[in-house]
């Protein structure tokens, strides 16, 4: 690298540090990444960032452009998130040429913004599909996709049965004998592992967690918690220790 460029790179970081820049937190970026992998888009929606946030970068002075090319970068990095997770190469490049081909053609913020929100949107329920495609029943399947987009209410075998226009016998029996676990306890799995989350990348106390995520009690998201777990809410975070940007 000639001193030039040095020069160039070193007057570029001091302006960000002038203008008290910080690119967001790595630990809540890789949590967003993760989510999307999970299927689970309430817990995307909580990582996620708009577009034109605090912490993107300057990769263009021109402003669109600067967008497109965040979009472009986003787009690959979810695109190998998600071949990591288990989607085959193919449909997750073309999908990724796809949302890059749509950003392309935007013209304004408000475009990229809403393609912005729909790469999101379609590679997690892609994900979402994926992991469930071909290991159940077509009813179990419903199933765990209502509760996956339904944890942040009461959940209760009688409601999802009756969405799904099932019996809660036939429902309750169906779930146990292909999962191996039943009903309750597989929503109660899913919310804990989204509490965990939320504990370690976000700045909501358990209490406001076990609100968030429907519990009828915070002692029993406490109990619930340290069975999945093996600690309560508060030692669970102080173990872990991770500091958090919070959002504007």
């Amino acid at each position: 690298m000639d001193n030039n460029t040095e020069k160039m790179i070193a007057q570029h970081l001091f302006s960000q540090h002038e203008d008290d820049f910080e690119h967001a937190s790595f630990d809540r970026e890789i949590a967003f990444y993760e989510a999307i992998c999970s299927g689970n888009m309430e817990l995307v929606r909580l990582f996620m960032k708009p577009l034109n946030s605090e912490g993107c970068g300057i990769l263009s002075e021109n402003h669109i452009r600067n967008l497109k090319y965040h979009m472009v970068v986003l787009a690959a990095i979810i695109a190998r998130y998600c071949i990591k997770g288990g989607l085959t190469p193919e449909a997750s490049y073309s999908l990724s040429d796809f949302y890059i081909m749509k950003t392309d053609k935007c013209t304004t913020e408000d475009e990229l913004r809403a393609v912005h929100a729909e790469m999101i949107e379609g590679y997690t329920n892609k994900m979402r599909q994926q992991k469930l495609a071909g290991v159940y029943s077509k009813q179990v399947v419903r199933a765990i996709d209502y509760i996956i987009r339904h944890l942040h209410s009461r959940i209760t075998l009688e409601s999802t049965a009756s969405h799904l226009k099932l019996s809660s016998a036939y429902l309750s029996r169906l779930f146990k004998k292909e999962t191996g676990c039943a009903f309750g306890d597989h929503v109660n799995k899913l919310k804990i592992e989204e509490a965990a989350a939320l504990l370690l990348y976000t700045e909501y106390t358990d209490t406001e967690i076990s609100a968030l995520l429907g519990f009828s009690s915070q002692s029993y998201f406490i109990k619930i918690f340290s069975k999945y777990i093996g600690t309560t809410p508060k030692q669970y975070k102080k173990q872990y220790d991770i500091r958090v940007i919070p959002q504007k």
